[in-house]
């Protein structure tokens, strides 16, 4: 990858299901993306990390209403002079990504991350697009090890995907590398339709797969592969130690802890000065 200034790409989802959001009906709002972290709406935080970083240009922002970022006075600037650019959601995140990247020209290489990431920091995209771009492959993930998130955050709950070698959450960031990543978005998107029906989607990762990885027999390079193999598209996962970049704000308890990491931050700057 490119070590160039704002060779990335970005597209950040802030979509939310048709049916409305919890979070956001909670705080009086509807759009989740809008849901305020510590006095700010998360999007605009995710956006603002990914503007000051060294190594996004253009970002795409796949939202509910084109409307989503007009009372966001630190974005005007951005959304006038082009480099952010609004498009409409589809049905799921993986249509919304597929959609994004096809009207874009399909750039390698694009990062792909969430309205919800309201911790991101300019460092950890350009870490995390600096040592994706050296991996041969065509998309990357972002995972944090369990024993990092509960090292730092013992009473928060997480989901986690279990390997024979340990556990892991994903961090919502993915890297695009090349054309070939289409196939890892189009069973994205299979999965996504069939939801519904987990029984298609054991059909297309194979039974033997699935039974592996439920008695915990199933490595994490096992899974790439399997995966690489099934989708064209050669996979591959940056593991983070940040515990924090595991945190989306989905619930009530997720905002609450989001804030106290950000309040921790400001208090660890204010230190320095």
């Amino acid at each position: 990858m490119s070590a160039r200034a704002g060779a990335v790409t970005a597209i950040v989802l802030a979509g939310q299901r048709a049916e409305g959001d919890p979070l956001a009906e909670s705080q009086g709002l509807t759009w989740k993306a809008l849901v305020p972290v510590a006095g700010r709406p998360m999007v605009e935080r995710v956006l603002q990390a990914l503007l000051t970083s060294r190594t996004v240009g253009r970002i795409l922002v796949c939202a509910p209403t084109p409307a989503l970022l007009a009372e966001i006075p630190s974005l005007q600037a951005a959304l006038n002079q082009g480099r952010i650019r609004l498009l409409p959601t589809e049905a799921g995140p993986a249509e919304s990504t597929a959609a994004a990247w096809q009207r874009a020209g399909r750039p390698c290489p694009t990062l792909v991350t969430t309205a919800d990431h309201a911790l991101l920091t300019p460092a950890l995209v350009d870490s995390f697009c600096r040592r994706a771009g050296e991996k041969d492959a065509d998309i990357q993930a972002a995972l944090v090890p369990a024993e990092a998130i509960e090292a730092a955050f013992p009473k928060a709950r997480r989901t986690y995907l279990r390997f024979r070698q340990g556990a892991y959450s994903g961090a919502n960031l993915f890297l695009l590398s090349a054309p070939e990543a289409l196939g890892a978005i189009t069973f994205w998107q299979q999965v996504e339709r069939e939801r519904k029906k987990p029984w298609r989607i054991a059909a297309r990762i194979g039974p033997g797969l699935l039974l592996s990885y439920l008695l915990r027999r199933l490595t994490l390079e096992g899974a790439l592969a399997r995966f690489s193999r099934a989708t064209g598209a050669r996979a591959a996962v940056v593991t983070l130690e940040e515990a924090w970049a595991a945190v989306d704000v989905d619930k009530p308890e997720d905002l609450l802890l989001a804030e106290q990491i950000l309040a921790q931050r400001a208090g660890r700057q204010e230190g320095l000065l």
